[in-house]
């Protein structure tokens, strides 16, 4: 099923890391918490942590595996120079690898499905190895970005940032399962009122009156598998979620790539969306935008991190 999402892993498997220590991906088998769906453990810790290391979550895309995610980018290389821990969750769905972004359950904070899992790893991680749980971060492509912004959206007390490329808006592919392919919301048929979408994200930490953390989306113009729609969709989501106008209050042609534009909204930085043009789903991972999204090269005081500036709601 889904099969052109394949394609991702083609471009991805070309830009494969190049690790000159004796760190390497590892999986936990050992009781890490809650973990319903039973989402595998994978975890790169670099032979030289920060004092209180951040952590980077880094879900991967449909017909993908953590150790494809692992291979494919340059987070690990970038974590063993600058001390960071990468947690790489290893999706349960043996059908196609997509994760579950769907049930009630896995975007309900703390009620199950996938994203419980996941949150029980970084909980896991910052105990173990002393982590600053006030810098953690999520980033994914595809199924991974779905899964980003569900974490974004449930677990707003857990992460400080997210960055998700060719996903779809928090709740889009809401069903009745744990394995549910929206083909409404992928081919952009679902819309909805910015109002409808920001009640969506709140309902996913029922309660929840705290700090929100910020994100930054990408998305191609010509994407064939997740309609350019779902970009426009969570633009409405986000900014009516942090209390934004649509409008964009400033606009960057050719950046980071010539050809895409980035958007930003507010008047703090705190949604990023860019415009990739003319790129399909197959879109090009961008590591350095995300890492100083992140400020994951901070590795001295005055680092951002959760509850910083930003947006309480």
């Amino acid at each position: 099923m889904h099969s052109i999402l394949r394609s991702v892993v083609t471009w991805i498997l070309a830009t494969a890391p190049i690790l000159a220590n004796g760190a390497s991906l590892q999986k936990v088998t050992s009781d890490f918490g809650p973990n319903p769906r039973n989402v595998g453990f994978y975890i790169y810790v670099p032979d030289k942590l920060a004092a209180r290391p951040p952590i980077l979550v880094n879900p991967h895309w449909c017909h993908g595996d953590a150790q494809a995610c692992y291979s494919g980018s340059q987070y690990a290389t970038l974590a063993s120079k600058y001390g960071f821990i990468v947690i790489y969750p290893d999706s349960p769905n043996t059908a196609d690898k997509c994760w579950d972004v769907s049930s009630n359950e896995t975007l309900t904070h703390d009620a199950g499905g996938d994203s419980l899992g996941i949150a029980s790893m970084v909980r896991w991680t910052l105990d173990k190895y002393k982590g600053d749980s006030k810098r953690v971060f999520v980033t994914g492509v595809s199924s991974g970005a779905m899964m980003t912004s569900v974490l974004i959206g449930a677990y707003p007390d857990m992460f400080a940032a997210g960055s998700a490329f060719a996903g779809v808006p928090y709740g889009c592919f809401s069903g009745n399962g744990y394995g549910v392919w929206s083909d409404a919301c992928a081919t952009g048929k679902v819309k909805k009122a910015g109002t409808e979408w920001a009640s969506m994200v709140k309902a996913g930490y029922p309660g929840y009156s705290g700090w929100r953390p910020k994100i930054q989306i990408f998305h191609g113009t010509k994407d064939e598998v997740l309609n350019y729609t779902n970009f426009e969709e969570e633009i409405k989501e986000w900014t009516t979620v942090f209390g934004y106008s649509q409008i964009p209050t400033n606009t960057t042609l050719d950046t980071p790539v010539s050809g895409w534009t980035k958007y930003v909204y507010g008047s703090n930085d705190w949604f990023q969306a860019y415009s990739a043009g003319g790129v399909s789903h197959n879109i090009q991972n961008q590591e350095a935008t995300a890492m100083k999204w992140f400020d994951l090269q901070c590795t001295e005081g005055g680092c951002f991190e959760w509850g910083q500036r930003g947006i309480f709601i």
